[in-house]
């Protein structure tokens, strides 16, 4: 068995953003009891004797926590490599320089759209000349300017002004992350999941600036699933590398794990990090091939991907054991097919449903949604 090296500390759901690509879960609010900065100072360190290296402070926005700095010395002092994976919203100069001096490591912010009225119409919130403003602030005080831009139809037409945006920046990594259909984005996967022709035109144009600005930039493009033949390796493997522990303390073994029905996954103010990664039924679930149906189990890839994503085979097919969908040899590909033909229709008709945004009064009414397959 190997151990965690990733530790990735989802501090708050709370967030001033309403991204309707968000992939917090649909009822997050129902997950509030956030854990004391004590907590998190026992998480850090239980985690890392057992060997993480890598602690991605997340959320929601990690910026409403008032113990940010402190949780970061925390992390400095046991060796870890920090990373805050931020919307940027709320970041200021004094705030960045808490963090330099607290030992941050790295800084990673969002930015929705290249153009102002769309940035802050997908954020939900006017941020976009103060998103600008942080990314200058941040190479201002010595961090490598990481810049992440979720790819969706509503800017996928924007990925040449996206990438023009980033060299204005000067950004040192770029990452255009096309959007993974969990949470929020499933919810509004009909709004935002583009053709496969603009996903090809827009990969052709990441590829031109890779080449454009090779030795300037590094950008890396997360390629989409949907249109393809195999699954992703999700994280890696099930229980292998990462460990994700949400705001409540549940420990997950990838962020979106709550949505698997009978999980059961342990939360931390129970056991400790040692006895949920080594002992738990719910990271144990999925290790290794022996759960594997076919044609899972006999295929030669199936150590390449490991059966793929558990979380979207059961939001697709009611079953979390399933093959994912996205796979080509999956009983179940014509789903994915049907959510492609559905997505692709023309949504400009005045009965199509808006996107609906992340906002506490939706994560209400759609919480049935995600208990659910779509």
């Amino acid at each position: 068995m190997t151990k965690p090296r990733w530790l990735l500390a989802e501090l708050t759901y709370r967030c001033p953003l309403q991204c309707p690509y968000c992939s917090n879960p649909l009822d997050y609010v129902a997950h509030s009891n956030e854990l004391t900065t004590d907590e998190w100072k026992r998480v850090f360190s239980e985690a890392r004797a057992m060997g993480a290296v890598q602690l991605g402070l997340s959320g929601g926005e990690p910026l409403i926590r008032p113990d940010l700095p402190e949780l970061v010395q925390h992390a400095r002092n046991l060796g870890y490599y920090s990373n805050l994976i931020s919307s940027g919203y709320g970041l200021d100069e004094p705030k960045i320089v808490a963090l330099k001096s607290a030992g941050l490591d790295h800084i990673q912010i969002s930015i929705q759209s290249p153009e102002k009225t769309l940035n802050d119409f997908l954020a939900g919130t006017e941020s976009f000349e103060h998103k600008k403003a942080v990314a200058h602030l941040i190479k201002r005080h010595g961090y490598p300017m990481v810049l992440c831009v979720v790819i969706h139809r509503q800017n996928i037409h924007q990925m040449r002004e996206i990438l023009d945006m980033a060299v204005e920046l000067g950004a040192d990594y770029l990452e255009l992350a096309n959007c993974q259909y969990y949470g929020w984005a499933l919810l509004n996967r009909d709004q935002l999941l583009p053709t496969q022709a603009q996903f090809i035109e827009a990969e052709a144009i990441a590829q031109e600036y890779k080449t454009r600005m090779a030795g300037k930039m590094k950008i890396y493009y997360v390629v989409p699933d949907y249109y393809e033949d195999r699954p992703k390796a999700c994280m890696n493997g099930w229980g292998t590398t990462f460990l994700t522990i949400a705001p409540d303390g549940q420990a997950l073994p990838c962020h979106e794990a709550r949505v698997l029905p009978g999980l059961n996954c342990p939360n931390v103010r129970d056991y400790s990090i040692q006895t949920i990664w080594e002992d738990s039924p719910a990271f144990n679930r999925f290790r290794g091939d022996a759960w594997m149906p076919e044609p899972c189990q006999s295929c030669p890839e199936k150590h390449k991907d490991f059966g793929g994503c558990r979380c979207q085979a059961y939001l697709m097919t009611g079953d979390m054991y399933a093959t994912d969908p996205v796979c080509g040899l999956s009983a179940d590909r014509a789903k994915i097919d049907a959510a492609i033909a559905a997505a692709n229709k023309d949504h400009t008709a005045a009965t199509s449903r808006p996107l609906v945004f992340r906002h506490s009064r939706n994560s209400k009414i759609f919480v049935e949604k995600s208990q659910s397959p779509h």
